[in-house]
């Protein structure tokens, strides 16, 4: 059953796209089956995924993807989960009725933000939403600037068990390869900004760990150890 990452943030402009897809990329190029979902009216994502799809060919992507209002967001959400591993939603930039429906269908929710006042107060109304709907939530700090002392002061700010610990700096990398319709561990996989996003891929696969298969996974080696010994 697939898990589902949405991204999101009510306030426009921080990086929601760029990190949807990044994320989307790496996790399938760790061999998960991934599908992506565009509710995002400026469609950024979907115009990111024509690109791709001119580039590579039709179904020569990596992704399984879809772009639709968000009021089928749930739908879709539920016939993906039984094709995929990880379902990535791109949601609206504010919390009306269409990026709350993508908010609580998630497993995870990815907030990005920029080291900045307003994008910190824009983050309120989705960890409240969060919250209340009881979906862990990280907040990714995003197009930091070396030795910012700000991304400090913002980070303070925020509830620690909220913090991503992975950093997304403030890369050329990652938007000049959403040109090509590609991504940094695509592009330049040895990049410092590549090194970024699967350092961020690591914690979400951490985070979205079906805790019960992990739970059976001793009792299934001490069942092939008996059939050894046997």
């Amino acid at each position: 059953m697939a898990k589902v990452i949405t991204v999101a943030q009510q306030k426009g402009g921080a990086g929601k796209t760029t990190v949807a897809a990044h994320i989307a990329v790496a996790l399938a190029q760790k061999g998960n089956r991934v599908a992506v979902i565009d509710i995002d009216p400026q469609g950024s994502l979907t115009y990111w995924h024509n690109i791709r799809e001119e580039k590579l060919g039709e179904g020569y992507t990596g992704l399984t993807f879809s772009a639709l209002s968000g009021w089928r967001v749930g739908s879709e959400v539920s016939r993906l989960r039984k094709q995929c591993d990880y379902i990535v939603i791109d949601s609206p930039p504010h919390t009306e009725t269409e990026a709350r429906t993508a908010i609580r269908a998630a497993d995870l929710i990815l907030v990005p933000l920029q080291p900045s006042p307003t994008d910190l107060w824009a983050t309120k109304a989705t960890l409240d939403l969060a919250k209340a709907e009881k979906i862990p939530v990280r907040v990714v700090l995003n197009r930091v600037n070396n030795n910012s002392k700000l991304a400090q002061t913002i980070m303070a700010e925020l509830p620690k068990d909220v913090v991503a610990e992975t950093v997304l700096a403030n890369r050329v990398i990652f938007a000049a390869a959403l040109l090509e319709g590609r991504t940094a561990t695509e592009v330049e996989p040895t990049s410092h900004a590549a090194q970024e996003i699967k350092a961020l891929v690591k914690e979400i696969l951490a985070l979205t760990k079906d805790k019960e298969e992990e739970e059976t996974k001793p009792a299934v080696k001490a069942s092939k150890r008996e059939l050894a010994d046997a």
